[in-house]
Protein backbone atom coordinates (compact mmCIF):
# COMPACT_ATOMS: atom_id res chain seq x y z
CA UNK A 1 0.00 0.00 0.00
CA UNK A 2 2.48 2.75 1.10
CA UNK A 3 6.11 2.09 0.82
CA UNK A 4 8.55 2.57 3.43
CA UNK A 5 9.97 5.46 1.45
CA UNK A 6 8.55 6.90 -1.50
CA UNK A 7 10.86 8.94 -4.01
CA UNK A 8 7.74 10.51 -5.28
CA UNK A 9 6.90 11.83 -1.79
CA UNK A 10 9.34 14.05 -2.52
CA UNK A 11 8.18 15.15 -6.00
CA UNK A 12 5.13 16.47 -4.11
CA UNK A 13 6.82 18.04 -1.02
CA UNK A 14 9.82 19.62 -2.67
CA UNK A 15 7.39 22.88 -4.30
CA UNK A 16 5.59 23.42 -0.95
CA UNK A 17 9.12 23.44 1.23
CA UNK A 18 10.70 25.95 -1.77
CA UNK A 19 7.38 27.42 -1.01
CA UNK A 20 7.35 28.00 2.41
CA UNK A 21 10.91 28.51 2.47
CA UNK A 22 10.49 31.59 0.26
CA UNK A 23 7.20 32.75 2.52
CA UNK A 24 9.18 32.38 5.67
CA UNK A 25 12.12 34.54 4.50
CA UNK A 26 9.98 37.41 2.87
CA UNK A 27 7.83 37.66 6.01
CA UNK A 28 11.54 37.54 8.58
CA UNK A 29 12.83 40.31 5.82
CA UNK A 30 9.97 42.48 5.72
CA UNK A 31 9.68 42.86 8.99
CA UNK A 32 13.03 43.85 10.28
CA UNK A 33 12.71 46.47 6.86
CA UNK A 34 9.74 47.79 8.26
CA UNK A 35 11.13 47.09 11.94
CA UNK A 36 13.21 50.02 11.62
CA UNK A 37 10.97 52.33 10.15
CA UNK A 38 8.90 54.04 13.01
CA UNK A 39 5.15 55.78 12.48
CA UNK A 40 4.81 59.42 12.81
CA UNK A 41 2.12 58.92 15.12
CA UNK A 42 5.26 57.12 18.02
CA UNK A 43 2.41 54.75 18.81
CA UNK A 44 3.25 51.19 19.62
CA UNK A 45 2.31 48.04 18.50
CA UNK A 46 0.13 47.66 21.86
CA UNK A 47 -1.27 51.38 21.79
CA UNK A 48 -2.45 51.04 17.70
CA UNK A 49 -4.35 48.12 18.88
CA UNK A 50 -5.81 49.69 21.50
CA UNK A 51 -6.97 52.75 19.61
CA UNK A 52 -8.35 49.80 16.83
CA UNK A 53 -10.51 48.30 19.12
CA UNK A 54 -11.68 51.33 21.42
CA UNK A 55 -12.66 53.50 18.28
CA UNK A 56 -14.82 50.25 17.08
CA UNK A 57 -16.22 49.68 20.56
CA UNK A 58 -13.94 46.93 21.69
CA UNK A 59 -13.25 48.11 24.86
CA UNK A 60 -13.50 45.01 27.09
CA UNK A 61 -11.04 42.88 24.63
CA UNK A 62 -7.67 42.79 26.36
CA UNK A 63 -4.22 43.33 25.17
CA UNK A 64 -1.35 41.10 26.33
CA UNK A 65 2.17 40.84 26.43
CA UNK A 66 3.16 37.30 25.70
CA UNK A 67 6.80 35.70 24.75
CA UNK A 68 8.01 34.40 21.39
CA UNK A 69 9.05 36.01 18.61
CA UNK A 70 5.74 37.22 16.25
CA UNK A 71 3.66 34.82 17.87
CA UNK A 72 0.81 37.15 18.27
CA UNK A 73 -2.33 36.20 17.90
CA UNK A 74 -6.46 37.11 19.05
CA UNK A 75 -7.75 34.69 21.44
CA UNK A 76 -11.52 34.12 20.25
CA UNK A 77 -12.48 31.99 23.87
CA UNK A 78 -11.38 34.63 26.09
CA UNK A 79 -11.21 37.87 23.66
CA UNK A 80 -7.40 38.75 24.24
CA UNK A 81 -5.16 40.03 21.82
CA UNK A 82 -1.70 38.58 22.84
CA UNK A 83 1.11 40.18 21.54
CA UNK A 84 5.06 39.80 21.15
CA UNK A 85 7.18 42.16 22.42
CA UNK A 86 8.99 42.98 19.53
CA UNK A 87 5.07 43.71 18.69
CA UNK A 88 3.57 44.69 21.72
CA UNK A 89 6.77 47.16 22.40
CA UNK A 90 7.40 48.74 19.27
CA UNK A 91 6.60 52.06 17.81
CA UNK A 92 7.46 50.47 14.23
CA UNK A 93 5.36 49.85 11.13
CA UNK A 94 5.79 46.47 11.45
CA UNK A 95 4.53 46.67 14.92
CA UNK A 96 1.14 48.45 14.40
CA UNK A 97 0.53 46.46 11.08
CA UNK A 98 0.79 43.36 13.04
CA UNK A 99 -1.09 44.48 15.65
CA UNK A 100 -3.79 45.79 13.89
CA UNK A 101 -4.18 42.73 12.06
CA UNK A 102 -4.65 40.81 15.53
CA UNK A 103 -7.09 43.71 16.07
CA UNK A 104 -8.77 42.61 12.69
CA UNK A 105 -9.34 39.48 13.84
CA UNK A 106 -11.20 41.02 17.00
CA UNK A 107 -13.71 43.35 15.04
CA UNK A 108 -14.07 39.56 12.87
CA UNK A 109 -15.43 38.00 15.90
CA UNK A 110 -17.51 41.22 17.03
CA UNK A 111 -19.04 41.15 13.87
CA UNK A 112 -20.19 37.72 13.66
CA UNK A 113 -16.99 37.04 10.34
CA UNK A 114 -18.56 33.57 8.87
CA UNK A 115 -15.09 32.36 7.92
CA UNK A 116 -13.87 33.14 11.52
CA UNK A 117 -16.76 30.94 13.62
CA UNK A 118 -16.30 28.34 10.80
CA UNK A 119 -12.58 28.18 11.69
CA UNK A 120 -13.03 28.41 15.40
CA UNK A 121 -15.56 25.50 14.95
CA UNK A 122 -12.76 23.27 13.52
CA UNK A 123 -10.42 23.62 15.95
CA UNK A 124 -11.19 20.85 18.17
CA UNK A 125 -11.19 18.80 15.54
CA UNK A 126 -8.35 20.03 13.68
CA UNK A 127 -6.39 19.53 16.99
CA UNK A 128 -7.73 15.80 16.90
CA UNK A 129 -7.52 15.08 13.40
CA UNK A 130 -3.77 16.41 13.37
CA UNK A 131 -2.22 13.46 15.33
CA UNK A 132 -5.37 10.77 14.34
CA UNK A 133 -4.55 11.28 11.18
CA UNK A 134 -0.56 10.19 10.43
CA UNK A 135 -1.44 7.36 13.78
CA UNK A 136 -4.10 5.92 11.36
CA UNK A 137 -1.90 6.12 7.98
CA UNK A 138 1.33 4.31 9.72
CA UNK A 139 -1.25 1.78 11.16
CA UNK A 140 -3.20 0.90 7.89
CA UNK A 141 0.50 0.52 6.76
CA UNK A 142 1.70 -1.94 9.35
CA UNK A 143 -1.49 -3.47 9.41
CA UNK A 144 -1.70 -3.59 5.53
CA UNK A 145 -5.08 -2.33 5.89
CA UNK A 146 -6.28 0.45 2.99
CA UNK A 147 -9.36 0.98 5.17
CA UNK A 148 -7.67 2.64 7.89
CA UNK A 149 -5.49 4.08 6.07
CA UNK A 150 -7.84 5.84 3.67
CA UNK A 151 -9.35 7.08 7.19
CA UNK A 152 -6.35 8.33 8.05
CA UNK A 153 -5.90 10.27 4.81
CA UNK A 154 -9.71 11.85 5.41
CA UNK A 155 -8.26 13.11 8.79
CA UNK A 156 -5.63 14.63 7.09
CA UNK A 157 -8.06 16.16 4.45
CA UNK A 158 -9.78 17.94 7.99
CA UNK A 159 -6.32 19.85 8.20
CA UNK A 160 -6.78 20.96 4.63
CA UNK A 161 -10.12 22.25 5.17
CA UNK A 162 -8.96 24.46 8.03
CA UNK A 163 -5.80 25.36 6.39
CA UNK A 164 -8.02 26.93 3.34
CA UNK A 165 -10.54 28.42 5.50
CA UNK A 166 -7.72 30.26 6.80
CA UNK A 167 -6.64 31.90 3.84
CA UNK A 168 -10.28 34.36 3.51
CA UNK A 169 -9.75 34.68 7.52
CA UNK A 170 -6.10 36.39 7.50
CA UNK A 171 -6.80 37.77 4.55
CA UNK A 172 -9.96 40.02 5.51
CA UNK A 173 -8.19 40.52 8.94
CA UNK A 174 -5.53 42.39 6.80
CA UNK A 175 -8.13 44.02 5.00
CA UNK A 176 -9.52 45.69 8.35
CA UNK A 177 -6.39 46.42 9.33
CA UNK A 178 -5.04 48.33 6.21
CA UNK A 179 -8.44 50.31 6.22
CA UNK A 180 -8.59 51.07 9.76
CA UNK A 181 -4.76 52.14 10.51
CA UNK A 182 -5.50 55.15 8.29
CA UNK A 183 -9.51 55.57 9.32
CA UNK A 184 -8.60 55.50 12.79
CA UNK A 185 -5.12 58.12 12.98
CA UNK A 186 -3.22 55.30 13.66
CA UNK A 187 -0.43 55.67 10.58
CA UNK A 188 -0.86 57.89 7.38
CA UNK A 189 -1.92 56.71 4.05
CA UNK A 190 2.00 56.12 2.70
CA UNK A 191 2.73 54.38 6.15
CA UNK A 192 -0.38 51.94 5.83
CA UNK A 193 0.98 50.95 2.49
CA UNK A 194 4.66 49.80 3.97
CA UNK A 195 2.99 48.39 6.51
CA UNK A 196 0.64 46.44 4.89
CA UNK A 197 3.80 44.87 2.93
CA UNK A 198 4.61 43.21 6.28
CA UNK A 199 1.16 41.46 6.59
CA UNK A 200 1.19 40.79 2.54
CA UNK A 201 4.46 38.92 3.41
CA UNK A 202 3.13 37.01 6.68
CA UNK A 203 0.10 36.08 4.12
CA UNK A 204 2.27 34.02 1.93
CA UNK A 205 3.02 31.98 4.65
CA UNK A 206 -0.83 30.63 4.84
CA UNK A 207 -0.94 30.18 1.49
CA UNK A 208 2.62 27.91 1.67
CA UNK A 209 0.89 25.98 4.65
CA UNK A 210 -2.39 25.45 2.31
CA UNK A 211 -0.17 24.32 -0.62
CA UNK A 212 2.09 22.10 1.26
CA UNK A 213 -0.99 20.60 2.80
CA UNK A 214 -2.69 20.05 -0.59
CA UNK A 215 0.46 18.52 -1.78
CA UNK A 216 0.41 16.11 0.96
CA UNK A 217 -3.31 15.41 0.74
CA UNK A 218 -2.86 14.71 -2.98
CA UNK A 219 0.15 12.50 -2.16
CA UNK A 220 -1.74 9.93 0.16
CA UNK A 221 -4.68 9.95 -2.17
CA UNK A 222 -2.53 8.94 -5.40
CA UNK A 223 -0.51 5.90 -3.15
CA UNK A 224 -4.33 4.73 -2.25
CA UNK A 225 -4.97 4.69 -5.51
CA UNK A 226 -7.79 7.14 -6.06
CA UNK A 227 -5.69 9.82 -8.26
CA UNK A 228 -4.72 6.85 -10.69
CA UNK A 229 -1.64 5.47 -8.78
CA UNK A 230 -1.47 2.44 -7.16
CA UNK A 231 -2.25 1.36 -3.33
CA UNK A 232 0.74 -1.73 -3.54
Amino acid sequence: MFMYFDPMYLIFMIPALILAGIASAKTKGTFKKYSKVAASSHLTGAQAARRMLDLNGLNDVKIHRVRGFLSDHYNPMNRTLNLSPDVHDSQSLSSIGVACHEAGHALQHATGYVPLKFRSAMVPVTQFSSYGAYIFILLGMFMHSIVMAKFGVALFAVGFVFALVTLPVEWDASARAKRQMVTDGIVQPAEAQDAGKVLDAAFLTYVAAAVSSLLTLLYYLMRLGLLGGSDD
